[in-house]
């Protein structure tokens, strides 16, 4: 096949996960114009958005799916224990944490899974 046929996942990908998120980021934006930033409403979305992500983490390091239940838990909260001491570390650099966590994960992973 050639032409639309190959390109048509990518197609479907931009049409149903890309462009409806990116209206309602938009919207978001415009909505937020004028809000102070320190506001009880702002306070409250960002702790909701940190716990949400707490959580996710957590559920992955203690109940992880497919291929990540193959690295054993010490491996994995080694990885979040550097990331966030890489993150601490490097001037609350996100990118650091992430790169050091994910370094740690499959250093770990390549020597201690079976």
């Amino acid at each position: 096949m050639s032409g639309l046929g190959e390109l048509s996942p990518y197609l479907v990908l931009l049409l149903v996960g890309f462009l409806p998120n990116e209206v309602w980021r938009l919207l978001g934006i415009v909505a937020a114009r004028g809000i102070d930033e320190d506001s009880e409403l702002i306070l409250w979305v960002r702790a909701v958005a940190v716990a949400v992500l707490a959580a996710v983490i957590a559920k992955l390091t203690l109940v992880p799916p497919g291929a990540l239940a193959m690295v054993p838990l010490a491996v994995r909260l080694a990885a979040i224990t550097c990331g966030f001491l890489a993150f601490l570390l490097l001037r609350r650099s996100v990118f650091a944490g992430l790169v050091t966590g994910e370094a740690v994960l499959f250093a770990g992973a390549l020597l201690f899974a079976p």
